[in-house]
């Protein structure tokens, strides 16, 4: 079986000899890979979603998968554990070669995967969840909770995970269910731990711990390969990154050997602008007005109050804040979600406070919402059905006696999938759910910002995007604002709030603590204030 020298992590890459050796260790000696995939390929239909791929992965390191969307990264990881089927190749766990079936397998050969979607049980608790399916007893089967809170409160504070036992999933943070997450492969063995997009929802103070968190693991022992699209943070954490490019491997590299800028030609095949070109905002008339708004939980608590902002024609104000301090609540009042206790929200000189999804429509607003299965997405519709989920009734889409033309709908679906490089390409009558998250993204930008909305609510807008696609998206913020529109953008991620924002509000407790020009702060400002400090 011929090896491409590219794909394995060795100081000396490119030696025929010794990438011959690397492919015989485990037969003959001990391996120096964790894990060792070679030849992997894998199809689903027509698509080609793996073509011959080989990685290796030192025992003890933190290695980067980087690829585009739909790349093949997270295909080549649920292989890895188990999710799904390999059409051709190996695989060698610590230097033996394995044929891994089920995630059951995979977990008993030591490897354990964080998903990018939380696979946990809301309404039960932290160790609850963990030993989900391994629980600690006593007699008679019955669950002993003071040993199993005792067990995992030690556990955490081993691998500096710390928890809180007896809290339940659907009253804390993101950051923490995550820490759950990584505690419960732990809990089942896991020496190698696969991350999927595990900062996509973090702040960045948390994903600071994270990348200390992971330095920690391969500290104790472990090896962690982390799917991300974030370069700052492979130079940050990781000592090899492997880039993947529709499906192939493009190469392996020391990260300490290169620049941000070289891993982003290598992941798109061209140059990528990582800051957003745009001219000084001219803002224009307030086209939103938002005056001492207060909006309840679920649980009744505020999340939002007294809270005041405006928004002008052709600016992008963003509003930065660490999650869970109104954000979710004040989009959901501006789009008729959510009751308001008090305030009033005016759109184009209309009220539109406890009004319904409709009225906020109709008002000129459209939103890019930040869980985009919840609230983006019908995951089961074909991709041109959702392209026009808003504007199905536009007689555009319409053949004979009103009815909707589907060969106009997958025409201009096509037209879209192009133009937003949403892949595969010719995916029209393709489910929603068949794509992977980034594309999905792409789906509903595409559809919000074709729409040409007077106000454009921007939640998470990048979230699970590559380098590439973030370009895109960002450009097409700002050429919304350069036509006039007004973009709300919320975001956690202060690159991307100093990247494009022209004003930004800070929010903290529910509450707009600082309106400041992007030009005259910095992020370390900004980050204290999202902590609740002074400037």
């Amino acid at each position: 079986m011929e090896q491409d020298t590219r794909t394995l992590p060795d100081e000396t890459r490119g030696n025929e000899n010794e990438t011959a050796d690397a492919l015989n260790k485990g037969q003959g000696g001990v391996s120096d890979y964790a894990v060792e995939m070679y030849d992997i390929s894998k199809s689903f239909g027509p698509l080609k979603a793996l073509d011959h791929v080989d990685l290796a992965v030192r025992k003890g390191t933190i290695h980067a998968l980087l690829g585009e969307n739909g790349a093949g990264k997270s295909t080549l990881m649920k292989i890895l554990y188990g999710l799904y089927s390999k059409d051709a190749g190996e695989i060698r766990i610590m230097g033996e070669p394995c044929d891994i079936k089920n995630p059951k397998q995979a977990i008993t050969h030591g490897i354990g995967m964080v998903h990018q979607h939380f696979m946990l049980v809301e309404n039960m608790t932290i160790a609850e969840n963990i030993v989900l399916g391994s629980e600690v007893t006593k007699s008679l089967g019955r669950l002993d909770r003071e040993r199993m809170n005792r067990t995992i409160r030690e556990f955490g504070e081993q691998y500096g995970l710390e928890v809180d036992p007896r809290q339940v999933i659907m009253d804390v943070s993101v950051a923490t269910q995550q820490r759950v997450e990584i505690l419960k492969a732990l809990y089942r063995g896991a020496d190698i731990l696969i991350l999927d997009e595990p900062t996509a929802v973090l702040t960045p103070q948390e994903i600071d711990n994270l990348i200390v968190t992971m330095h920690r693991l391969v500290e104790g022992g472990k090896t962690v390969i982390i799917i991300t699209h974030k370069l700052k943070e492979i130079m940050a954490s990781s000592e090899y990154c492997t880039i993947i490019r529709r499906g192939k491997v493009v190469d392996t590299v020391r990260v300490q050997d290169v620049t941000e800028k070289d891993l982003a030609s290598m992941m798109v095949g061209r140059e990528v602008m990582l800051t957003t070109e745009k001219d000084k905002a001219s803002p224009g008339e307030v086209i939103m007005e938002i005056n001492d708004l207060t909006v309840k939980d679920n649980r009744g608590i505020e999340k939002v109050k007294n809270l005041s902002l405006h928004i002008r024609r052709g600016e992008i104000l963003a509003i930065a804040g660490v999650d869970g301090n109104g954000q979710t609540e004040l989009i959901e009042a501006i789009t008729g979600l959510r009751k308001s206790e008090q305030g009033e929200i005016i759109v184009n000189g209309q009220h539109i406070e406890n009004g319904l999804p409709l009225d906020s429509h109709k008002s000129g607003i459209r939103t890019i919402h930040e869980d985009r299965h919840k609230r983006g997405l019908v995951l089961d519709f074909q991709v041109g059905e959702n392209l026009i989920l808003e504007s199905y009734k536009e007689k555009r889409f319409q053949g004979r006696c009103g009815l909707l033309s589907w060969k106009k709908i997958n025409d201009y679906a096509n037209r879209q999938i192009d133009k937003y490089d949403i892949r595969p390409a010719g995916s029209a009558l393709q489910r929603a759910k068949e794509l992977s998250g980034g594309n999905q993204q792409k789906v509903i930008v595409a559809r919000t910002v074709e729409q040409e909305p007077d106000l454009l609510l921007a939640c998470q807008p990048t979230r699970g995007l590559d380098v590439g696609a973030i370009e895109y998206v960002r450009q097409a913020l700002v050429q919304q604002r350069d036509q006039g529109r007004a973009v709300l953008l919320i975001s956690y991620e202060l690159d991307e709030v100093f990247d494009i924002a022209d004003r930004i509000n800070v929010v903290y407790n529910g509450q707009i603590v600082a309106d400041l020009d992007p030009q005259t702060t910095d992020e370390q400002a900004v980050g204290l204030l999202m902590a609740g400090g002074s400037q």
